[in-house]
């Protein structure tokens, strides 16, 4: 089916460009949502007649999108969640956590502005990428720890995915076989077939 987009979509064209896409894609997501109209005369007609009006809404949710940007660009937020001792997590961190998160922060962000790959699994510190407007993204940092002072450490560059950044250096002075036995002492037994 071929469309009018009526505002620029990643990977797909700019606003007034007619493309090609596939008929579900037109008619679950890009009709329904107002981003794209039926190539056809009548709609083309249409376009052109609200094309200075789209433009101006666009240029004004770019600037909007800007401001937002130049606070949110570089920022890093720490996420709580419980964790094993490898650093797994007991779930996931998802767009909806994520979306939460910057909005008790004070930004305005939808979940579906998330631009995350796969869900955060494991503790540690990771880059998300948030499109706040087709032409304006930013990237934050996510700080992915089991407390706020492991937050701090893994801040600082610590990795906290073993037991030794957990527990300290001292889990395995504790098992070393000097603790267990001495071994200048004299075997108690005896040799009975002498």
């Amino acid at each position: 089916m071929e469309v009018i987009l009526l505002e620029r979509i990643s990977r797909l064209g700019q606003m007034g460009e007619t493309v090609k896409v596939k008929d579900g894609f037109a008619r679950n997501f890009l009709l329904p949502q107002g981003k794209a109209l039926r190539a056809n005369e009548a709609n083309k007609k249409k376009f052109e007649g609200q094309r200075s009006q789209l433009e101006a809404r666009n240029l004004e949710r770019k600037s909007e999108a800007t401001q937002i940007a130049e606070k949110l660009d570089g920022k890093s937020f720490i996420v709580v969640r419980s964790a094993g001792e490898t650093g797994q997590l007991y779930g996931s961190v998802s767009t909806r956590d994520i979306a939460d998160l910057l909005t008790a922060e004070g930004f305005t962000v939808n979940r579906n502005q998330i631009e995350l790959n796969q869900p955060i699994k494991t503790i540690g510190l990771s880059n998300v990428a948030i499109a706040l407007h087709p032409e304006v993204e930013v990237t934050v940092t996510l700080n992915v720890a089991r407390s706020a002072d492991e937050a701090e450490r893994q801040a600082k560059g610590e990795m906290l995915t073993t037991a030794e950044a957990i527990y300290g250096d001292d889990i395995n002075d504790n098992a070393r076989p000097e603790n267990f036995f001495d071994p200048n002492a004299e075997f108690e037994g005896g040799e009975e077939n002498a």
